[in-house]
């Protein structure tokens, strides 16, 4: 009786302990303070062209900020769409967005470019940095897609997906959480 009881009880922390290990953490966690300021190069917007610093640039106003691993994600081109038109929405709360490519592509450049065309993203600025990423922000190699949304520099919402789980049911789970960065009645 005590050897199954011993032997049931490890396999559930065994199952416990593969949940636990399953899960995938990048980048500030809810309830976190985002790290702070760094400098990608910015492939759209005012400052097309430069590195500079997003963070600074939103201050304590809502953000979403998106930090990607591949250049031609359809999937990726999406969340970055309806990112982009929930900026539009929110212009009255100051909402701010970005999407940071994580990657040492020498086309990165002309594939960002093409896709701030083709999404015709008029309000989510896209910028490129190292495949590491900035350091304070702790992005996870594994990540391919890291969702932050944050307001007053605090996190809100956490979304991570590894390659090929992001998916249109997820993108509505993201957009949806946008209502957690928006001041009441915005």
């Amino acid at each position: 009786m005590v050897r199954k009881t011993i032997a049931g009880l490890t396999a559930v922390a065994l199952v416990a302990g593969f949940a636990v290990a399953a899960e995938l953490k990048s980048g500030p966690q809810t309830g976190e303070k985002v790290p702070g300021p760094f400098h990608p190069l910015n492939i759209n917007g005012e400052k097309a062209g430069q590195k500079n610093c997003l963070y600074c640039q939103n201050g304590p106003n809502p953000v979403a900020v998106v930090f990607a691993r591949s250049t031609d994600c359809e999937e990726t081109a999406k969340l970055l769409k309806k990112l982009d038109e929930a900026t539009a929405k929110h212009t009255k709360c100051e909402m701010g967005s970005y999407a940071v490519y994580l990657t040492d592509d020498d086309k990165a450049e002309e594939k960002l470019k093409a896709l701030v065309k083709n999404q015709g993203l008029k309000n989510l600025i896209v910028a490129v940095d190292n495949p590491a990423g900035p350091e304070k922000y702790q992005i996870n190699k594994d990540a391919d897609v890291t969702v932050l949304l944050y307001t007053d520099h605090v996190v809100k919402a956490n979304h991570t997906f590894k390659k090929g789980e992001l998916n249109d049911a997820k993108i509505d789970e993201v957009v949806k959480d946008v209502a957690k960065i928006l001041p009441e009645n915005k």
